[in-house]
């Protein structure tokens, strides 16, 4: 029997203040940038700090099937397929993922209301 890992703590820590910085993003740029730094420190806690993405590793892709990309460095480590086989870890990314991507069409369908608070 294989043992499982939850993150389900780790995401619950981290979602009011992501759902604040997504709510308040002003472009779809912002909505990638704050989608990257969650992802960073997700990761960061998930390992206990072994395993640090830099910015390139992971990037919200809305406009792809596969709407969020790692690395090859990432995914060819070890301790990462491990982790990503026995655990929820792919459900909470999904979950970030998800709503990344409700709040970049939203701004990407209102671009109008992101210049207005640009201009302000």
């Amino acid at each position: 029997m294989t043992t499982k890992f939850s993150f389900s703590k780790i995401e619950n820590e981290l979602l009011p203040g992501f759902r604040k910085k997504i709510g308040d993003a002003e472009s779809t740029e912002d909505v990638k940038k704050f989608y990257v730094y969650t992802m960073q420190e997700l990761f960061h806690q998930a390992f206990s700090g072994k395993l640090k993405l830099e910015y390139s590793d992971i990037s919200l892709q809305p406009l792809q099937d596969q709407s969020f990309a790692l690395s090859e460095r990432v995914k060819e480590r070890a301790d990462f397929v491990v982790t990503w086989k026995n655990s929820d870890l792919s459900h909470v990314i999904t979950r970030f993922t998800e709503t990344s991507i409700k709040r970049y069409k939203h701004l990407e369908k209102n671009p109008a209301k992101s210049e207005a608070k640009i201009r302000m």
